[in-house]
């Protein structure tokens, strides 16, 4: 299966899992996105890339509630929980879209995306890159929530270990660890610290990883 069939696939059980799959979620999510918001302030506009069924928009919702938000994907199915998650919120909108060829139309002085852009060859993620640079305005924050590796194969054997006895010892069903192992075999990771090279490159004024937790990460790029 490709990357749109294999979430769709898991797109109703995702969120009821992902305590589970990410030991630090609460940091990850919940802290960093009100750490960023409260030293930054509240973008007017935010597009959230791979943004799956809502959740990181959720919770820059719940600390922004007054921002415009656009949310793409390219699997619709995950898309279908996010318009169940945000149903009557009128300044949510969906849409179907492979981020790596285009970027929605419009103004967004704030760009955000979680657990999605690891899925991206290295040479797709500079392009992408350059192309968020190039949409923001002056200012402009982006921010990835990401899975990465380590600098050297001998720590990134440890991450990896580590991370795979949390998910072991988590409650996970086996088929829920198995449909893991599949995804997994879509990643692509990067190292933050090529991911911070690869968006200095891209022009980038600030660069900073504000938190990480092991194999997650979060990176805030200002323009």
């Amino acid at each position: 299966m490709d990357i749109k069939e294999q979430f769709n696939a898991v797109a109703k059980e995702y969120d009821q899992n992902r305590r589970r799959f990410i030991p630090c979620f609460d940091d990850y999510y919940l802290n960093s996105t009100k750490m960023i918001v409260a030293g930054f302030g509240c973008p007017k506009r935010i597009l959230d890339l791979g943004a799956g069924t809502g959740l990181l928009s959720y919770y820059w919702y719940n600390e922004s509630p007054d921002s415009q938000y656009v949310l793409v994907d390219i699997a619709d199915e995950m898309l279908n929980i996010a318009e169940k998650r945000f149903a009557g919120i009128d300044n949510v909108r969906l849409e179907v879209c492979d981020y790596t060829q285009v970027l929605p139309e419009g103004d967004f002085d704030g760009i955000v995306s979680a657990l999605s852009i690891h899925h991206l060859e290295q040479d797709q993620k500079q392009s992408l890159f350059k192309r968020i640079h190039e949409k923001l305005p002056p200012k402009g924050l982006f921010v990835n929530y990401d899975q990465f590796c380590a600098d050297s194969p001998e720590m990134d054997k440890c991450f990896n270990s580590f991370w795979e006895n949390q998910i072991a010892q988590s409650g996970l069903t086996e088929k829920d660890v198995q449909l893991w192992q599949d995804r997994k075999k879509l990643d692509r990771e990067c190292s933050v610290t090529a991911e911070i090279d690869m968006l200095w490159k891209s022009g980038f004024s600030q660069v900073q990883c504000i938190y990480q937790y092991h194999k997650f990460a979060v990176i805030v790029a200002v323009k």
